[in-house]
């Protein structure tokens, strides 16, 4: 048998780590690496047109498969251009292994043709980033970042310089059985008897759930059923926790909805259950407040806590649940669903009023339909800015649908990659690009990326010619809107120049035959939907002081508007409601 070099065994190892795709642009300190890649069977090369739709692509596989997935940029500008996707990847926890190729070993530290140092740049988006700077480091070295991204959830970086993948890997060298999946982790019973006394002298409790309560959505209403508690959510928590929720009383935070504000802060006790929800200006400071995750630094970062757990929701709910007091005071979870329904009931009107006649056409009426229309399974990828207001508000989760977006870092552009990675994983199953004029232009090239694999994503293009989220926070601050307008092309004759399937909606009546021949079709489709630019209405109660980075952070409600679905939720829930 052969003798391996270093790039053949890195490839052998990612393969044996469950990796199967590889997703990059080639360059020549990669060279080895994708030569090793063409050879093995059980990994694939994915050319894409940016680097940086391969982190985001690579991060949104690891985000549905919750296993292993990998990307590649070759030295300097290559990989400098992962860095962005990988951020996300890390603060979405998502398991990804980065390779940054690197210049010849000999040079590096002497200036030489694209020169970067990608163990010291990538420290701050990963848990561990080194080079590979000798053939004896291996395999340990890879196997060590993989350990770190998979053991703490999220990116490892691995810079290997070319001449070293081309040598010889070490004689002897040691493989260890990889670790490839996460323990649970349970709290101790000191901790959890503290939170059971906590909750037991408490009259009024609220959990407010976050992403990590997946996998424990009936421990989670199997709890609230027992303390009568309301269950509000952070947006990453959405897709985990709102459906079949009989304690349903929406979601906090900047796009916010519903009564979830009120019960979090008209309680005694504030459980913060899977959540590393940012916006402290949204929790409250007079209520005493126990937080449960699974990630130690993440307590007490965002508020003042009575009592922190370390564990993850669906072990600390099974050991908590038997050990608390049922209580019978369905006051207060009451009042908060009354409080849901009418706040809901109070916007619905704002979307029903014509909107199917409104041109140009109610962006609120395209997510609507599409909410309606798509699969039961479906993938949904989400694009930062007004697109994360629609996705909010309108695409009703039921435990088989996804919804991956860039929620921790707000990057733009994120959609159209990240539905590259959830549709390799399974071409049979829908996914749908929800995508803003700006963030699909942005990367737009990997549109042919779809053409070149045939993947069958389906992009929705919310079209209003402007980077509206930008033109809200700079409305909010009194401020002319200025630099935010896009002159666009026609997105759906692009699309059928380029080989895929292309339509372009205008009026409202067009909205669900379009959508319904671009979901049948079967391979790439595009649906450019011109939306009103002007869609938003800002309540009068929100000051230029609220205004910081991403959008409002200090106001109970951002937005007004329909909430599609939700509000048939909230009535349904209200019928659980004694009636004296």
């Amino acid at each position: 048998m052969a003798k391996q070099n270093v790039a053949e065994q890195f490839v052998d190892i990612l393969a044996r780590a469950g990796v199967r795709r590889l997703y990059g642009v080639v360059g020549d300190s990669l060279n080895p690496v994708v030569d090793a890649v063409r050879r093995n069977a059980a990994i694939d090369w994915v050319h894409v047109r940016h680097e940086e739709t391969a982190a985001f692509a690579a991060g949104a596989e690891a985000q549905i498969t919750g296993k292993l997935a990998a990307c590649a940029g070759s030295s300097g500008p290559g990989n400098l251009h992962l860095i962005n996707g990988l951020y996300d990847a890390h603060r979405s926890m998502a398991p990804v292994l980065a390779l940054a190729s690197h210049i010849p070993s000999s040079e590096i530290g002497l200036g030489y043709f694209q020169e970067t140092h990608p163990d010291q740049l990538f420290g701050e988006c990963s848990h561990y980033s080194e080079m590979l700077s000798n053939p004896q480091q291996m395999p340990r070295l890879l196997q060590t970042a993989i350990q770190h991204a998979i053991g703490r959830s999220g990116v490892s970086v691995v810079a290997l310089p070319g001449d070293i993948a081309s040598h010889a890997a070490p004689d002897k060298s040691i493989e260890h059985a990889l670790v490839t999946s996460r323990p649970s982790v349970r709290p101790g019973d000191a901790e959890i008897d503290k939170l059971a006394r906590m909750i037991d002298e408490a009259e009024r409790v609220t959990l407010f759930c976050g992403s990590g309560t997946a996998g424990a959505h009936a421990e989670v209403m199997e709890f609230a059923e027992r303390i009568k508690s309301p269950v509000g959510h952070a947006l990453r928590g959405k897709e985990w926790i709102q459906y079949d929720n009989p304690f349903d009383v929406g979601m906090s935070g900047l796009l916010g909805y519903g009564a979830a504000y009120e019960a979090t802060h008209e309680c005694d006790l504030l459980i913060l259950l899977g959540t590393d929800f940012p916006y402290n200006a949204f929790l409250p400071d007079d209520v005493k407040i126990a937080q449960v995750d699974v990630r130690p630094e993440h307590l007490g970062r965002r508020s003042k806590l009575d009592l922190a757990i370390w564990g993850d929701a669906r072990e600390t709910l099974r050991c908590l649940t038997p050990r608390v007091k049922a209580k019978t005071d369905r006051r207060f979870l009451d009042r908060m669903l009354k409080k849901h329904a009418d706040a809901l009931e109070g916007v619905i009107k704002a979307y029903t009023r014509k909107v199917d006649k409104h041109i140009p056409i109610h962006p609120e009426y395209v997510a609507s339909v599409l909410d309606e229309l798509a699969d039961d399974d479906a993938v949904f990828t989400v694009d930062t800015g007004m697109c994360n207001v629609w996705a909010a508000r309108y695409l009703s989760p039921n435990g088989k649908r996804r919804i991956i977006g860039s929620f921790s870092h707000g990057s733009m552009a994120n959609a159209l990659p990240q539905a590259i990675g959830a549709q390799f994983i399974d071409r049979g199953r829908q996914v749908i690009s929800m995508s803003g004029d700006g963030g699909f232009t942005m990367l737009m090239g990997d549109f042919l990326t779809l053409l070149q694999y045939d993947l069958p994503v389906k992009i929705v293009l919310f079209n209003n010619s402007s980077l509206s989220m930008v033109e809200l926070e700079m409305l909010v601050a009194g401020l002319p809107s200025y630099g935010t307008a896009n002159r666009n092309p026609d997105f759906a004759a692009i699309a059928g120049a380029a080989g895929a399937f292309g339509v372009r909606v205008e009026k409202p009546k067009q909205l669900a035959s379009a959508l319904k021949d671009a979901f049948a079709h079967k391979g790439p489709a595009l649906v450019d939907v011109v939306t009103d630019p002007n869609a938003l209405s800002i309540p009068p109660k929100i000051r230029a002081d609220m205004v910081t980075g991403f959008a409002l952070s200090a106001s109970k409600i951002v937005l007004d508007g329909g909430v599609g679905k939700m509000v048939q939720m909230a009535r349904s829930n209200l019928r659980n409601v004694p009636r004296p």
